[in-house]
């Protein structure tokens, strides 16, 4: 049975794109007769040190906390503890999802014992603090790496560009979606119900969203707004559509559980993504295998998943009006946007599935084990 070591700075019962993928990968896994643990943190909400996820032990460490505060001597401690784990499980090689300095743990302790690692990187590699230079931790990681796999083209054209040398020690392995036995709803159109999803920070643009709606009520005064999830920047968020007078138009419903959103986005007539910035967001392809329409920014992944006119709309990036604008047209062509979102929904189960997904990186971990990982150079759907 092969051991795998499956590192990511969040788990459940965190929710964000790479937990909502971890949760389904993970049991694929097993029913390929994979050994997993997984390594990370506390998370949000405390978890115990030790709790487990379909069988699968989950370690948590306070990584977060180390670097907040500092603090050297639990800095040791932690690296010690990590230095342990890997010892004790003995992985055949260790899968790392790169979001955030905790991976500096993992190189700190490359010697303790040498596996081979899989770096997958999910975000945008350009906002401050994820910046690449071949001396930043990103660059480290990306030379240490046995291989590297980017969730969409464009974030992986951007670590090539950091770092050259992986250019045939790396891949796109898009996200991907299991099919489900939820039957998508009919676009309600009266009233439009509009949707933003994902976490409540900066890079989501939903202050864009927002004012975007602002706009919109002038065409359509019956219009609603969702926003769905939290984050740091919900008291923001919630004093921007007040001062807006949006209070009665706009809903921020908070945490919706994994399970819990397709039945969420089939009360949408359309989505909105205004990213700043991101990898490839799994809201996009959540949205399009209810039959949503997506209006999104050209950022990260967004530009790959959603074809421009056929599956959704492409707007320009800080562009509130663009984004009103989009809105509008489908709402004012109910035609279009029933047939976008049919489009979508097809493209998703065809390209993003989940089965997709779990073959490549079951074809990429048999490969890095048998010692061959060279011989596939890029692993795309």
């Amino acid at each position: 049975m092969i051991k795998i070591l499956y590192w990511t700075p969040f788990f459940l019962p965190d929710i964000g794109g790479i937990e909502t993928l971890s949760a389904k990968l993970l049991p694929e896994f097993q029913k390929r007769n994979y050994d997993i643990a997984v390594l990370t943190s506390h998370g949000r909400y405390g978890m115990a040190d030790k709790t487990e996820f379909n069988g699968i032990p989950v370690f948590r460490f306070s990584f977060r906390d180390v670097f907040g505060n500092h603090d050297l001597r639990q800095l040791f401690k932690l690296r010690e503890q990590v230095i342990k784990l890997k010892q004790s499980f003995k992985p055949d090689f260790i899968h790392v999802h790169m979001s955030d300095p905790s991976v500096f743990f993992h190189l700190s302790t490359l010697s303790a014992f040498p596996a081979p690692t899989i770096v997958t990187i999910h975000h945008d590699t350009k906002p401050p603090g994820f910046r690449g230079r071949t001396d930043t931790l990103l660059g480290n990681t990306l030379r240490m790496a046995e291989w590297v796999t980017a969730v969409s083209k464009a974030t992986l054209s951007d670590l090539i560009h950091i770092e050259p040398e992986i250019k045939n020690r790396s891949s796109v392995i898009y996200n991907g979606l299991d099919s489900l036995d939820v039957i998508p709803a009919t676009l309600p159109f009266d009233p439009p119900r509009i949707m933003c999803m994902g976490r409540l920070i900066p890079a989501k643009g939903v202050d864009l969203a927002i004012t975007a709606f602002s706009s919109l009520l002038n065409r359509f005064p019956r219009a609603r707004l969702t926003i769905v999830g939290e984050g740091p920047e919900q008291v923001h968020l919630e004093r921007q559509a007040l001062s807006l007078g949006l209070t009665d138009s706009v809903e921020f419903v908070g945490r919706v559980e994994p399970e819990e959103v397709p039945a969420v986005i089939n009360q949408a007539t359309v989505v909105i993504m205004p990213s700043r910035t991101e990898g490839f967001p799994m809201g996009a392809l959540e949205a399009a295998r209810m039959a949503r329409p997506v209006v999104a920014t050209p950022v990260g992944g967004l530009a790959e998943a959603i074809i421009h006119q056929q599956t959704g709309l492409i707007v320009e990036k800080e562009n509130s009006s663009a984004v009103a604008e989009a809105v509008s047209f489908l709402l004012e062509h109910p035609d279009v946007a029933v047939r976008m979102g049919q489009a979508a929904r097809s493209q998703v189960l065809q390209t993003f599935s989940l089965k997709s997904c779990v073959d490549s990186y079951d074809m990429l971990y048999r490969r890095l084990i048998r010692g061959t990982p060279h011989t596939s150079v890029l692993m795309e759907q």
